[in-house]
């Protein structure tokens, strides 16, 4: 693979690779703590609606999921803030809601025959200078709300009531934290697609829960174990010509799978 270096391709993918990582592996921890794996999924197929409109109307595509899944979000945090027992029902609507949307809209594009494997499974290798900047910039700015708001994020994660009760706006964070995982998911549709973004959320971030203390520690040793994957299996990618999401997703179940059985012995 390091001859593959010397492509632009391949650079991009590889910065897309790390960013996309370190990004779901820090949002990840969050939506495994706050019990909201369900609800990501939800985001992540709703934001089908935005991938619909922005093909409609020529827009980016990362600004068009971009939009309908904050809006999405914001939606779902409106709806459940007060009736989370109802959560599924809610979510289950605007998944559905959300995709039709996106699947009217390509119909109704006149002329454009989009691939669709694109959004489901990932096209890493296709990821352009102005996709980098997108990602960029969003680690950056999820790593600046977790370090200066570290303390009042990991109350609300917790004990939502305790957070409440220290003066700690609990429906703000709740709604920050589904924004941020809405953004989330649509840079990680590029890596690995809508399908399997949620393994991609989630795997690393089960391996980090074992080898932390902290929900600060688990968010990046799930982000560099997630960045290890990545880097894996987009080399199994290139080297057996595989679709570079699921090649991913597979690394990651893989090593899933060897390290459960050694954690039970020594961790």
């Amino acid at each position: 693979m390091i001859e593959a270096l010397q492509f632009t391709f391949m650079q991009h993918a590889i910065l897309a690779g790390i960013f996309v990582s370190f990004a779901a592996g820090i949002i990840g921890s969050l939506i495994v703590v706050n019990r909201m794996v369900f609800l990501a999924g939800g985001i992540a197929h709703t934001s089908y609606g935005g991938i619909g409109l922005a093909v409609y109307f020529g827009l980016p595509i990362f600004l068009g999921a971009s939009i309908f899944a904050v809006a999405s979000a914001i939606l779902i945090a409106m709806l459940t803030l007060k009736k989370r027992h109802r959560m599924d029902t809610f979510i289950g609507l605007i998944w559905a809601v959300g995709m039709a949307i996106g699947v009217i809209f390509i119909d109704l594009t006149p002329g454009y025959n989009v691939d669709l494997m694109s959004y489901l499974f990932g096209s890493i290798l296709a990821v352009s200078t102005q996709d980098l900047y997108f990602m960029g910039i969003l680690l950056t700015i999820i790593l600046l709300i977790v370090t200066l708001r570290y303390r009042d994020i990991l109350a609300v994660s917790y004990d939502s009531e305790y957070a409440g009760l220290r003066g700690v706006n609990v429906n703000f964070f709740y709604t920050l934290i589904l924004i941020l995982s809405a953004l989330t998911v649509v840079i990680a549709i590029k890596v690995v697609g809508l399908i399997l973004v949620i393994a991609m959320l989630t795997i690393p971030v089960y391996i980090a829960e074992k080898l932390s203390s902290s929900l600060f520690s688990m968010m990046f040793i799930s982000g560099a174990i997630a960045t290890i994957f990545t880097l894996i299996g987009l080399w199994f990618s290139y080297r057996y010509n595989l679709t570079s999401g699921a090649s991913i997703i597979i690394v990651s179940a893989i090593s899933l799978g060897i390290f459960l059985p050694i954690s039970k012995r020594f961790l």
